[in-house]
Protein backbone atom coordinates (compact mmCIF):
# COMPACT_ATOMS: atom_id res chain seq x y z
CA UNK A 1 0.00 0.00 0.00
CA UNK A 2 3.26 2.77 0.92
CA UNK A 3 4.64 1.43 -2.50
CA UNK A 4 1.21 2.32 -4.14
CA UNK A 5 0.91 5.34 -2.58
CA UNK A 6 4.56 6.69 -3.27
CA UNK A 7 4.04 5.25 -7.05
CA UNK A 8 1.28 7.58 -7.05
CA UNK A 9 2.97 10.58 -6.37
CA UNK A 10 5.94 9.73 -8.60
CA UNK A 11 3.87 9.59 -11.97
CA UNK A 12 1.12 12.37 -10.90
CA UNK A 13 1.42 14.42 -14.67
CA UNK A 14 1.95 18.40 -14.66
CA UNK A 15 -0.54 20.68 -15.40
CA UNK A 16 -1.45 21.49 -18.78
CA UNK A 17 -2.02 25.19 -20.90
CA UNK A 18 -0.11 27.50 -18.52
CA UNK A 19 -0.47 30.49 -20.09
CA UNK A 20 0.30 34.54 -18.77
CA UNK A 21 -1.33 37.82 -19.35
CA UNK A 22 -1.92 41.12 -18.29
CA UNK A 23 -4.89 43.11 -17.40
CA UNK A 24 -4.81 47.13 -16.01
CA UNK A 25 -1.27 48.40 -16.41
CA UNK A 26 0.52 46.00 -13.75
CA UNK A 27 -1.59 42.59 -13.17
CA UNK A 28 0.11 39.78 -14.34
CA UNK A 29 -2.43 36.41 -14.48
CA UNK A 30 -1.00 32.78 -14.95
CA UNK A 31 -3.91 30.54 -15.44
CA UNK A 32 -3.72 26.51 -16.65
CA UNK A 33 -5.92 23.24 -17.00
CA UNK A 34 -5.43 20.43 -14.91
CA UNK A 35 -3.01 17.60 -15.22
CA UNK A 36 -4.38 14.82 -18.02
CA UNK A 37 -4.82 11.43 -16.91
CA UNK A 38 -4.30 12.36 -12.80
CA UNK A 39 -6.06 9.33 -10.98
CA UNK A 40 -9.67 10.05 -9.63
CA UNK A 41 -8.86 9.90 -6.28
CA UNK A 42 -6.53 12.72 -6.08
CA UNK A 43 -7.39 15.66 -4.65
CA UNK A 44 -5.80 18.12 -6.94
CA UNK A 45 -3.61 20.92 -4.97
CA UNK A 46 -1.39 22.86 -7.19
CA UNK A 47 1.76 24.31 -5.96
CA UNK A 48 3.49 27.41 -7.31
CA UNK A 49 6.10 29.66 -6.77
CA UNK A 50 8.17 32.74 -8.72
CA UNK A 51 10.92 32.42 -10.29
CA UNK A 52 12.73 33.85 -7.04
CA UNK A 53 11.14 30.91 -4.87
CA UNK A 54 9.19 33.21 -2.74
CA UNK A 55 5.83 33.38 -2.13
CA UNK A 56 4.75 29.67 -2.20
CA UNK A 57 1.22 28.68 -2.59
CA UNK A 58 -0.67 25.48 -2.37
CA UNK A 59 -4.08 25.92 -3.47
CA UNK A 60 -7.02 24.14 -5.80
CA UNK A 61 -7.06 27.59 -8.38
CA UNK A 62 -5.79 26.85 -11.40
CA UNK A 63 -4.85 30.72 -12.29
CA UNK A 64 -2.10 33.14 -9.76
CA UNK A 65 -2.19 36.49 -10.22
CA UNK A 66 0.22 39.48 -8.99
CA UNK A 67 0.32 42.93 -9.34
CA UNK A 68 4.13 43.81 -9.97
CA UNK A 69 5.29 46.28 -12.14
CA UNK A 70 6.59 45.09 -15.75
CA UNK A 71 9.85 46.32 -15.71
CA UNK A 72 11.58 43.28 -15.30
CA UNK A 73 11.05 39.37 -16.76
CA UNK A 74 8.97 37.64 -14.31
CA UNK A 75 8.35 34.05 -14.09
CA UNK A 76 5.88 31.49 -12.27
CA UNK A 77 6.42 27.70 -11.71
CA UNK A 78 3.44 25.64 -11.21
CA UNK A 79 3.12 21.65 -10.38
CA UNK A 80 0.25 19.67 -9.65
CA UNK A 81 -0.34 17.42 -6.38
CA UNK A 82 -2.99 15.31 -4.67
CA UNK A 83 -2.84 17.00 -1.16
CA UNK A 84 -2.36 20.49 0.17
CA UNK A 85 0.99 18.84 2.04
CA UNK A 86 3.79 21.47 1.82
CA UNK A 87 6.15 18.21 2.53
CA UNK A 88 4.37 16.09 -0.24
CA UNK A 89 6.45 16.62 -4.00
CA UNK A 90 4.43 17.85 -6.43
CA UNK A 91 4.67 16.60 -10.61
CA UNK A 92 6.97 18.47 -12.81
CA UNK A 93 6.80 22.57 -12.45
CA UNK A 94 6.00 24.15 -15.45
CA UNK A 95 7.18 27.13 -16.01
CA UNK A 96 5.71 30.75 -17.76
CA UNK A 97 7.50 34.01 -18.06
CA UNK A 98 6.79 37.32 -18.96
CA UNK A 99 9.18 40.19 -20.27
CA UNK A 100 9.11 43.89 -19.96
CA UNK A 101 7.79 45.80 -23.31
CA UNK A 102 10.47 46.39 -25.95
CA UNK A 103 12.66 49.28 -25.75
CA UNK A 104 15.99 50.22 -25.13
CA UNK A 105 16.30 50.36 -21.46
CA UNK A 106 18.42 53.05 -21.43
CA UNK A 107 15.42 55.14 -22.69
CA UNK A 108 12.73 54.75 -19.73
CA UNK A 109 12.82 57.12 -17.16
CA UNK A 110 14.40 57.02 -14.10
CA UNK A 111 13.52 58.32 -10.68
CA UNK A 112 9.91 57.53 -10.86
CA UNK A 113 8.13 58.54 -7.55
CA UNK A 114 4.69 58.81 -6.47
CA UNK A 115 3.38 61.12 -3.52
CA UNK A 116 -0.37 61.15 -2.25
CA UNK A 117 -0.81 64.97 -0.93
CA UNK A 118 -3.32 64.95 2.07
CA UNK A 119 -5.66 61.88 0.90
CA UNK A 120 -6.81 64.48 -2.11
CA UNK A 121 -4.60 64.24 -4.81
CA UNK A 122 -1.12 62.50 -6.22
CA UNK A 123 1.84 63.68 -7.61
CA UNK A 124 4.13 61.65 -9.65
CA UNK A 125 7.51 62.85 -11.31
CA UNK A 126 10.66 61.43 -13.21
CA UNK A 127 13.37 62.24 -14.76
CA UNK A 128 13.79 61.34 -18.57
CA UNK A 129 16.06 58.32 -19.72
CA UNK A 130 19.49 58.77 -20.74
CA UNK A 131 18.95 57.74 -24.46
CA UNK A 132 15.83 59.95 -25.19
CA UNK A 133 15.43 63.57 -27.15
CA UNK A 134 15.07 66.49 -25.03
CA UNK A 135 11.57 66.78 -26.99
CA UNK A 136 9.74 63.90 -26.09
CA UNK A 137 6.28 64.38 -24.99
CA UNK A 138 5.51 61.85 -21.84
CA UNK A 139 2.29 60.43 -20.84
CA UNK A 140 1.37 59.14 -17.54
CA UNK A 141 -1.75 56.62 -16.96
CA UNK A 142 -3.31 55.45 -14.26
CA UNK A 143 -5.63 52.37 -12.56
CA UNK A 144 -6.79 51.52 -9.00
CA UNK A 145 -9.74 48.97 -8.68
CA UNK A 146 -12.33 51.21 -8.00
CA UNK A 147 -11.89 52.47 -11.31
CA UNK A 148 -13.72 50.88 -14.69
CA UNK A 149 -10.97 51.52 -17.22
CA UNK A 150 -6.92 53.09 -17.14
CA UNK A 151 -7.26 56.99 -17.06
CA UNK A 152 -4.62 59.05 -18.78
CA UNK A 153 -3.44 62.25 -16.63
CA UNK A 154 -4.13 65.51 -17.86
CA UNK A 155 -1.91 67.98 -16.08
CA UNK A 156 1.91 67.33 -17.03
CA UNK A 157 4.57 70.05 -16.02
CA UNK A 158 8.12 70.26 -15.48
CA UNK A 159 9.85 71.35 -12.35
CA UNK A 160 13.57 71.93 -12.87
CA UNK A 161 15.11 68.88 -14.38
CA UNK A 162 11.94 66.34 -13.28
CA UNK A 163 8.88 65.80 -14.84
CA UNK A 164 5.43 65.93 -13.25
CA UNK A 165 1.61 64.98 -13.38
CA UNK A 166 -0.80 65.35 -10.78
CA UNK A 167 -4.26 63.56 -10.73
CA UNK A 168 -7.24 63.62 -8.64
CA UNK A 169 -7.23 60.68 -5.76
CA UNK A 170 -9.34 60.87 -2.94
CA UNK A 171 -9.88 58.26 -0.32
CA UNK A 172 -11.40 54.89 -2.18
CA UNK A 173 -13.06 53.03 0.88
CA UNK A 174 -12.85 52.43 4.18
CA UNK A 175 -10.74 49.58 3.13
CA UNK A 176 -8.29 51.54 1.26
CA UNK A 177 -4.94 49.92 2.93
CA UNK A 178 -5.99 46.91 0.55
CA UNK A 179 -5.35 49.03 -2.26
CA UNK A 180 -2.56 50.41 -4.71
CA UNK A 181 -2.33 52.84 -7.77
CA UNK A 182 -0.94 51.27 -10.81
CA UNK A 183 1.26 54.04 -12.89
CA UNK A 184 3.09 53.63 -16.37
CA UNK A 185 5.27 56.42 -17.89
CA UNK A 186 5.88 56.16 -21.97
CA UNK A 187 6.04 58.45 -24.67
CA UNK A 188 3.47 59.76 -26.94
CA UNK A 189 5.35 58.33 -30.18
CA UNK A 190 6.56 54.61 -28.44
CA UNK A 191 9.92 55.07 -29.20
CA UNK A 192 11.01 54.81 -24.98
CA UNK A 193 10.60 51.64 -23.13
CA UNK A 194 7.53 52.13 -21.16
CA UNK A 195 8.03 52.23 -17.16
CA UNK A 196 6.09 50.88 -14.50
CA UNK A 197 5.14 51.94 -10.77
CA UNK A 198 2.76 50.11 -8.02
CA UNK A 199 2.24 52.85 -5.10
CA UNK A 200 0.53 51.45 -2.09
CA UNK A 201 -2.37 53.77 -0.77
CA UNK A 202 -0.70 53.15 3.06
CA UNK A 203 2.85 54.60 1.75
CA UNK A 204 3.95 57.75 0.30
CA UNK A 205 1.57 60.17 2.35
CA UNK A 206 2.11 63.32 2.84
CA UNK A 207 -0.28 65.32 5.18
CA UNK A 208 -1.31 69.04 4.91
CA UNK A 209 -0.14 71.51 7.22
CA UNK A 210 -2.34 72.16 10.08
CA UNK A 211 -3.30 75.15 11.57
CA UNK A 212 -3.17 76.79 14.87
CA UNK A 213 -6.39 77.69 16.86
CA UNK A 214 -5.08 78.60 19.91
CA UNK A 215 -2.14 79.85 21.77
CA UNK A 216 -2.36 80.71 25.52
CA UNK A 217 0.24 80.65 29.27
CA UNK A 218 -1.53 78.92 32.30
CA UNK A 219 0.34 77.45 35.24
CA UNK A 220 3.98 78.59 34.05
CA UNK A 221 3.43 76.70 30.26
CA UNK A 222 2.42 77.38 27.49
CA UNK A 223 -0.62 75.21 25.37
CA UNK A 224 -0.72 75.07 21.99
CA UNK A 225 -4.03 73.89 20.79
CA UNK A 226 -4.30 72.69 16.29
CA UNK A 227 -6.77 71.69 13.74
CA UNK A 228 -5.31 68.83 11.83
CA UNK A 229 -5.83 68.89 8.67
CA UNK A 230 -8.32 67.47 6.81
CA UNK A 231 -9.38 63.59 5.86
CA UNK A 232 -7.07 62.49 8.83
CA UNK A 233 -7.90 60.64 12.30
CA UNK A 234 -6.04 62.43 15.07
CA UNK A 235 -4.89 58.60 15.91
CA UNK A 236 -3.29 58.21 12.42
CA UNK A 237 -0.89 60.87 12.79
CA UNK A 238 2.36 62.37 14.82
CA UNK A 239 3.12 65.93 15.32
CA UNK A 240 6.33 68.31 16.14
CA UNK A 241 5.67 71.13 17.78
CA UNK A 242 8.78 74.64 17.39
CA UNK A 243 8.88 76.93 19.87
CA UNK A 244 11.10 80.11 18.25
CA UNK A 245 12.03 82.33 21.75
CA UNK A 246 12.72 85.80 19.29
CA UNK A 247 15.13 87.30 22.00
CA UNK A 248 17.49 84.81 22.55
CA UNK A 249 17.17 83.35 18.75
CA UNK A 250 16.47 79.91 20.01
CA UNK A 251 13.95 77.36 19.13
CA UNK A 252 12.81 74.15 20.87
CA UNK A 253 11.14 71.12 18.81
CA UNK A 254 9.08 68.82 20.50
CA UNK A 255 8.20 65.67 19.19
CA UNK A 256 4.18 64.77 19.99
CA UNK A 257 2.65 61.31 19.51
CA UNK A 258 -0.66 62.05 21.01
CA UNK A 259 -2.89 64.62 22.68
CA UNK A 260 -1.49 66.13 25.51
CA UNK A 261 -4.53 68.48 26.38
CA UNK A 262 -7.59 66.73 26.47
CA UNK A 263 -8.70 67.77 29.81
CA UNK A 264 -7.84 71.32 29.36
CA UNK A 265 -10.41 74.09 29.38
CA UNK A 266 -9.39 75.38 26.05
CA UNK A 267 -12.02 73.60 23.04
CA UNK A 268 -12.08 70.78 25.50
CA UNK A 269 -12.43 67.59 22.99
CA UNK A 270 -12.68 69.65 19.85
CA UNK A 271 -13.07 66.96 16.73
CA UNK A 272 -9.89 67.20 14.82
CA UNK A 273 -7.84 69.01 17.09
CA UNK A 274 -4.74 67.91 19.03
CA UNK A 275 -3.01 70.43 21.86
CA UNK A 276 0.47 70.21 23.54
CA UNK A 277 1.92 71.74 26.04
CA UNK A 278 5.36 73.02 26.59
CA UNK A 279 6.12 73.18 30.50
CA UNK A 280 8.58 75.84 31.74
CA UNK A 281 7.25 79.21 29.59
CA UNK A 282 7.72 82.51 31.57
CA UNK A 283 4.36 84.47 29.97
CA UNK A 284 6.69 88.30 30.44
CA UNK A 285 8.83 86.37 26.65
CA UNK A 286 8.17 86.86 23.29
CA UNK A 287 7.12 82.83 21.38
CA UNK A 288 6.89 82.24 17.70
CA UNK A 289 5.22 78.84 17.23
CA UNK A 290 4.60 76.33 14.28
CA UNK A 291 3.31 73.07 13.95
CA UNK A 292 4.05 70.34 11.24
CA UNK A 293 2.59 66.68 11.02
CA UNK A 294 3.13 63.10 9.30
CA UNK A 295 1.40 59.66 9.52
CA UNK A 296 2.26 56.81 11.80
CA UNK A 297 2.60 53.00 11.18
CA UNK A 298 -1.01 53.11 13.25
CA UNK A 299 -2.64 53.96 10.25
CA UNK A 300 -0.19 53.89 7.29
CA UNK A 301 2.81 51.81 6.55
CA UNK A 302 5.46 54.43 6.90
CA UNK A 303 6.42 57.67 8.25
CA UNK A 304 9.01 59.61 6.79
CA UNK A 305 6.55 62.27 4.56
CA UNK A 306 6.11 65.41 7.11
CA UNK A 307 3.77 68.05 5.51
CA UNK A 308 5.06 71.87 5.47
CA UNK A 309 4.96 73.89 8.78
CA UNK A 310 1.68 75.29 9.86
CA UNK A 311 1.48 79.21 9.59
CA UNK A 312 3.67 81.24 12.44
CA UNK A 313 1.70 81.92 15.62
CA UNK A 314 2.81 84.66 17.75
CA UNK A 315 2.28 85.12 21.63
CA UNK A 316 4.10 87.34 24.56
CA UNK A 317 5.91 90.48 25.12
CA UNK A 318 6.69 92.10 22.22
CA UNK A 319 10.41 93.25 22.15
CA UNK A 320 10.42 97.09 21.49
CA UNK A 321 11.17 97.27 17.86
CA UNK A 322 12.13 100.95 18.20
CA UNK A 323 14.80 100.32 21.21
CA UNK A 324 16.29 97.54 18.06
CA UNK A 325 16.14 99.52 15.52
CA UNK A 326 17.87 102.86 17.75
CA UNK A 327 20.47 100.69 18.35
CA UNK A 328 21.25 99.43 14.59
CA UNK A 329 21.47 103.10 13.77
CA UNK A 330 23.42 103.97 16.82
CA UNK A 331 26.05 101.40 16.78
CA UNK A 332 27.71 101.79 13.49
CA UNK A 333 28.14 105.71 14.02
CA UNK A 334 29.75 105.15 17.51
CA UNK A 335 31.97 102.76 16.47
CA UNK A 336 33.02 105.15 13.35
CA UNK A 337 33.82 107.74 15.65
CA UNK A 338 35.88 105.44 17.91
CA UNK A 339 37.81 104.42 14.42
CA UNK A 340 38.57 107.98 13.64
CA UNK A 341 39.63 108.87 17.09
CA UNK A 342 41.91 105.60 17.34
CA UNK A 343 43.10 107.02 13.61
CA UNK A 344 44.66 110.44 15.02
CA UNK A 345 45.58 109.41 18.34
CA UNK A 346 47.69 106.82 16.54
CA UNK A 347 49.31 109.81 14.08
CA UNK A 348 50.28 112.32 17.41
CA UNK A 349 51.70 109.04 18.70
CA UNK A 350 53.91 107.96 16.13
CA UNK A 351 54.96 111.79 15.84
CA UNK A 352 56.31 111.65 19.78
CA UNK A 353 57.67 108.11 18.86
CA UNK A 354 59.19 108.63 15.84
CA UNK A 355 59.91 112.66 15.56
CA UNK A 356 60.82 114.01 11.80
CA UNK A 357 65.10 113.41 11.38
CA UNK A 358 66.04 116.96 10.27
CA UNK A 359 67.39 117.21 6.37
CA UNK A 360 71.01 118.45 6.00
CA UNK A 361 71.12 119.25 2.42
CA UNK A 362 67.77 121.33 2.89
CA UNK A 363 69.95 123.32 5.88
CA UNK A 364 72.96 124.13 3.62
CA UNK A 365 70.82 124.86 0.48
CA UNK A 366 68.95 128.07 2.41
CA UNK A 367 72.59 129.27 3.74
CA UNK A 368 73.98 129.24 0.23
CA UNK A 369 70.65 130.42 -0.60
CA UNK A 370 70.93 134.22 1.35
CA UNK A 371 74.55 134.57 0.14
CA UNK A 372 73.22 134.54 -3.10
CA UNK A 373 71.17 136.75 -2.50
CA UNK A 374 73.71 139.46 -0.97
CA UNK A 375 75.74 138.59 -4.21
CA UNK A 376 73.11 139.62 -5.95
CA UNK A 377 72.13 142.68 -4.01
CA UNK A 378 75.60 144.50 -4.71
CA UNK A 379 75.87 143.72 -8.05
CA UNK A 380 73.04 145.46 -8.82
CA UNK A 381 74.12 148.40 -6.36
CA UNK A 382 77.55 148.73 -8.57
CA UNK A 383 75.95 148.98 -12.05
CA UNK A 384 73.25 151.71 -10.89
CA UNK A 385 76.26 152.98 -9.48
CA UNK A 386 78.58 153.13 -12.42
CA UNK A 387 75.72 154.30 -15.02
CA UNK A 388 75.04 157.47 -12.48
CA UNK A 389 79.16 158.52 -12.44
CA UNK A 390 79.09 157.86 -16.65
CA UNK A 391 75.37 159.88 -16.73
CA UNK A 392 78.12 162.77 -14.40
CA UNK A 393 80.70 163.03 -16.69
CA UNK A 394 78.66 163.66 -19.58
CA UNK A 395 77.09 166.83 -18.46
CA UNK A 396 80.21 168.46 -17.14
CA UNK A 397 81.85 167.26 -20.87
CA UNK A 398 79.01 169.07 -22.34
CA UNK A 399 79.25 172.40 -20.27
CA UNK A 400 82.62 172.74 -20.59
CA UNK A 401 82.57 172.40 -24.59
CA UNK A 402 80.31 175.71 -24.75
CA UNK A 403 82.61 177.46 -22.81
CA UNK A 404 85.29 176.84 -25.12
CA UNK A 405 83.05 178.24 -27.78
CA UNK A 406 82.39 181.39 -26.24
Amino acid sequence: ACLRILLTQLVIPPVTNLSVSVENLCTIIWTWSPPEGASPNCTLRYFSHFDDKQDKKIAPETHRSKEVPLNERICLQVGSQCSANESEKPSILVEKCISPPEGDPESAVTDLQCIWHNLSYMKCSWLPGKNTSPDTHYTLYYWYSSLGKILQCENIYREGQHITCSFKLTKVDSSFEQHSVQIMVKDNAGKIRPSFKIVPLTSCVKPGPPHIKNLLFKNGALYVQWKNPQNFSSRCLSYEVEVNISQSETHGIFYVEEDKCQNSESDRNAEGSTCFIVPGVPPDTFYKVRVRVKTNKLCFDDNHLWSNWSQAECIGKEPNSTFYITMLLTIPVIVAGAIIVLLLYLKRLKIIIFPPIPDPGKIFKEMFGDQNDDTLHWKKYDISEKQSKEETDSVVLIENLKKASQ
